[in-house]
């Protein structure tokens, strides 16, 4: 796979992660917890296909490999890194809305 899959499998999967974690956070302000804590372990396992993307780069790259550094593949690890932090603030907000109700 070429970087240029690589990075739209990244922005593919992050994006989805993202946009999952948000569904989350709307379901946990309307009280619908069980089904936000589903779509959580969704965002999660998005993340992680998209966390394996990178990680065949970052090995090839060890392994001596030249990864050509591009606008899309930046584009594509500020997707991952914006879906990890939204996860992560996501998983915050369920529980303040777990507490308030």
């Amino acid at each position: 796979m070429n970087v240029e899959e690589v990075s739209f499998q990244i922005i593919l999967n992050g994006g989805n992660a993202r946009s999952l974690a948000m569904e989350a956070i709307n379901m946990a302000k309307t009280g619908e917890f069980e089904q936000a804590e589903q779509k959580i372990e969704e965002a999660n396992s998005d993340m992680t296909k998209a966390h394996r993307f990178q990680t065949q780069l970052i090995q090839g790259e060890a392994r001596g490999e030249t990864v050509e550094i591009r606008l899309l593949l930046i584009h594509a690890q500020d997707h991952l890194m914006n879906a990890i932090t939204v996860i992560d603030m996501a998983k915050e907000i369920i529980e303040l809305h777990k507490k308030i109700k």
